[in-house]
């Protein structure tokens, strides 16, 4: 044989190539040792670490994950669509890996809503030169060679057989592990649920099809609500009409509100108008894109499903229905469905020069020209105020300079880059700054006393992680997420008009501020307040009721 022919047939492309299987092994590999950091490390801490006595379970671990992670992408990368589907496994799995680690995240479907109803400002706050270089380093670079590394070729059966036959011996392996050390694993699993969120690329798969399921859900019919719905007549004010301004706050924790005992003042200007704040107040979900919508419905946290945020009646259609006029001002990324069928519009592209720069626009735009929509009210009215709020992870731009009070700041959405201090500091700034939108709307509403009776209620849509137990940010599944996440502010002020004609004191709410409550209370409450009547309505989810109640037997006795 000549060395021509040698050489030739010892470097030819096909010498050089691989079998599928081979690179599926080594894909499988590189997600398993490198790709889920932050799920060993929380393995680690669920297991006890070496204080575990199975040593067996501990280091079968690693080759579990590895024949699961193989056994996926099995299932997944078929024929020709093999690299293609292993580049986006990897890129995927990259980001996944980036966010899970620096804020302490996991992947469920209700975080696949929240990447696609994120908007580019928000996108762009996420990003900067960490995750780039994460993402170049373990992502691309892989996926480079992926693309490129020359694949064996083979008949479709002799193809079929060698998979069909690496998925068995998988399957074999992970069933002798069971066999070995099923009791460690089932006690793993069913003490820790939340692993299975941390698990890339499972994790992704399992909520992008989690998403697809609800979003291609067989149609079901609009579901009307309150039908029946009509406003009593008010005898004791002819010719004035209510205006109640509802606030949805923007990722506000309850226990970073001075009002509810913080110890920093993050609530300066509030205290002086009178308002009153409800303590002990939960959340519908983790996320806005979950309670925006489920706190404008009468179903209720535990009945909520994500379809119903656009197929079926809200408060605000039930508003309009009984003649009261609605309107939707949102400053944030939309109203997630629950302005659908109402008048809406967006305030935060408005050009006004002291509220708006290229970032967005401050949430005082939302009060730019209300006091003249006020004014040309001819019938009982509801605003929705939609702020941007504490919105993080760059909580440094959701505040003009001048509330810049709490310092050192965290001037970047990197916040791995910054001392927690920072981090919280940047973000009671954005509180002291919503606490004074708030105390001007106020302000506002006292100064149409003369021809409206006038109310603010203010509620935010959910609360944030700020580094406790290596948590940041929100959106972690209801059931796992800490009460930082689900415990929330609510804040009530009513004008004395407006008391008197409801019968419902502010010193009686004051007495109530530490009662349960939830955004299962807003849909009843917005009605009561608004003397809607409608069998849609129920008294004992009023928070006005008892007050109102206690008003009337008092009179009764007297």
């Amino acid at each position: 044989m000549s060395s021509s022919v040698k050489f030739e047939r010892d470097f030819s492309p096909r010498s050089r190539s691989i079998q599928t299987t081979v690179l599926l092994l080594l894909v499988s590999l590189w997600l398993t040792l490198v790709l889920n950091f932050t799920f060993w490390r929380a393995v680690w801490q669920a297991v006890g670490g070496w204080n575990n006595e199975h040593l067996l379970f501990l280091f079968s671990l690693p080759l579990f994950v590895f024949l699961w992670n193989y056994l996926l992408l099995n299932l997944l990368a078929w024929g020709r669509l093999t690299r293609p589907v292993l580049v986006v496994v990897i890129l995927v799995s990259a980001v996944a890996s980036f966010f899970m680690s620096r804020y302490g995240i996991v992947i469920d479907y209700s975080m696949v809503m929240n990447v696609l109803q994120t908007d580019q400002a928000e996108a762009y706050d996420l990003l900067g030169v960490d995750v780039l270089l994460w993402v170049l380093c373990l992502g691309i670079l892989p996926a480079i060679i992926v693309s490129r590394v020359p694949l064996t070729k083979q008949r479709w059966t002799r193809a079929g057989a060698i998979k069909l036959s690496g998925m068995l011996a998988a399957l074999a392996v992970i069933g002798v592990i069971l066999a070995v050390a099923y009791q460690s694993y089932a006690s793993l699993l069913r003490n820790h649920r939340d692993l299975r969120l941390m698990l890339v690329p499972s994790n992704v798969v399992g909520a992008i099809h989690g998403y697809a399921k609800r979003q291609l859900r067989t149609s079901v019919a609009f579901e009307q609500v309150g039908l029946d719905a009509v406003q009593a007549t008010d005898v004791g004010h002819p010719g004035r009409h209510k205006v109640l301004v509802l606030v949805i706050g923007e990722t506000a924790r309850a226990a970073n509100f001075s009002l509810n005992g913080y110890p920093r003042v993050t609530n300066p200007a509030l205290p002086d108008q009178g308002v009153v704040s409800f303590t002990n107040v939960s959340s519908c979900g983790t996320a806005t894109a979950i309670s925006l919508p489920c706190m404008f419905l009468d179903v209720g946290r535990a009945n909520y499903k994500t379809y119903q945020a656009h197929n079926r009646d809200g408060v605000l259609d039930v508003l309009q229905r009984a003649g009261v006029a609605v309107l939707w001002r949102d400053n944030n990324s939309g109203c997630k469905g629950a302005c659908d069928r109402v008048p809406s519009e967006d305030v935060s592209h408005l050009s006004v020069p002291e509220l708006c720069n290229a970032d967005g626009c401050f949430d005082e735009v939302l009060l730019h020209g209300l006091a003249e929509r006020i004014d040309r009210a001819t019938a009982d009215t509801v605003i929705v105020l939609h702020m941007e709020g504490s919105h993080g992870p760059a909580y440094y731009k959701r505040y003009p300079a001048a509330f810049r009070r709490f310092t050192p700041t965290c001037d970047t959405g990197q916040l791995d880059t910054c001392a927690n201090d920072a981090i919280v500091n940047s973000y009671d700034n954005s509180l002291l700054y919503t606490d004074h939108v708030l105390a001007r709307l106020v302000e506002l509403l006292k100064g149409k006393e003369d021809r409206f009776d006038t109310a603010m209620l203010y509620v935010s849509d959910h609360g944030e992680s700020l580094g406790e137990k290596g948590v940041y940010l929100h959106g972690l599944p209801y059931a796992m997420a800490p009460r930082e996440q689900t415990q929330v502010p609510m804040v009530v002020w009513l004008s004395p008009k407006l008391s008197a004609q409801s019968k419902v004191s502010m010193g009686c709410l004051d007495q109530q501020r530490g009662v349960t409550l939830s955004h299962d209370n807003l849909f009843h409450s917005v009605l009561g307040l608004m003397k809607v009547r409608t069998s849609a309505y129920r008294s004992e989810l009023d928070l006005f009721q008892p007050c109102a109640a206690a008003r009337v037997a008092v009179a009764a006795e007297g």
